[in-house]
């Protein structure tokens, strides 16, 4: 249900089409300014747009499922009363969602390397490092659709785009397409205490570990704090750990105050539209 896997041409349009158009939309932008002949700067963004895709599916997995269960297929209070726990089944939903995003995140890596040149030495990728940055990745991301899901469960139908709208947001602060130290101070800081910034740096380092870093460099608030041009792998990974450790505990407890309020407001069986 959530691949639309009974429709192909959906389930092409949904998990190929969007990631590779973003991808190009991006591309062109860079290409315009004359930054697409640089070999680093090319794969930089390429590799941060790829894995929006993922980040975008996992984070409205959970968020979408409330909102299509409660507004579209008015089951949600059936399914808040059966054995399995609220909990689980939204972490179930948004696994399935993430996991969809994965594909459109391989199918336009894919793409990048085929049709727009991309170069990547599997010789030097580190296999170590891009697993466990992977795995690591997985849980804030799950984290923060369970905490959208938290606020959905609070809002009226018009709640479907704010998954879309907390992306757009992380998307700036998360040094997807370019370094944090492009941001000002305050802002740079929500980047790195961000545990997407950490999960992306951690890819692109393990994908191509001379590349440019979307956390140090000049005039960097990292550099300016420790003296290093980067972190290295062990705080990249260290730093994800932690970061994504302290947003899930957050993203459970807002969701058990925003479970306990729905069900005491009666908010689990009504619908807010027609």
């Amino acid at each position: 249900m959530e691949a639309n896997w009974t429709d192909p041409t959906l389930f092409f349009i949904y998990t190929v089409a969007k990631p590779i158009a973003s991808l190009l939309l991006l591309f062109a932008m860079v290409a315009i300014i004359g930054g697409a002949a640089d070999e680093a700067v090319k794969t930089f963004i390429v590799l941060g747009s790829a894995l929006w895709a993922t980040l975008v599916s996992g984070i409205a997995g959970p968020a979408w499922s409330v909102l299509e269960d409660r507004e579209r297929y008015r089951m949600l209070k059936y399914l808040y009363v059966s054995p399995t726990a609220f909990l689980v089944m939204l972490v179930g939903r948004g696994g399935a969602r993430l996991a969809t995003g994965a594909m459109g995140t391989a199918v336009a890596l894919v793409f990048a390397v085929i049709v727009l040149g991309l170069r990547i030495d599997l010789g030097a990728v580190s296999w170590p490092l891009l697993g466990a940055s992977l795995v690591l990745g997985v849980v804030p991301i799950m984290a923060l659709g369970i905490l959208l899901a938290a606020i959905c469960l609070q809002t009226r139908q018009e709640s479907w785009s704010y998954p879309d709208a907390f992306a757009g947001a992380m998307f700036l602060v998360s040094g997807v397409v370019f370094p944090l130290a492009v941001l000002p101070d305050p802002v740079e800081v929500l980047g790195l205490v961000n545990p997407i910034t950490w999960w992306v740096a951690g890819v692109r380092m393990a994908v191509v570990p001379d590349g440019p870093s979307s956390i140090g460099g000049a005039g960097s608030l990292w550099t300016a704090a420790t003296g290093t041009v980067a972190p290295d792998a062990l705080m990249v990974l260290g730093a994800l750990f932690v970061s994504g450790a302290l947003v899930t505990l957050a993203a459970i407890a807002v969701f058990r105050s925003s479970e306990r309020r729905a069900r005491d407001l009666g908010l689990l069986d009504r619908t807010t539209g027609s």
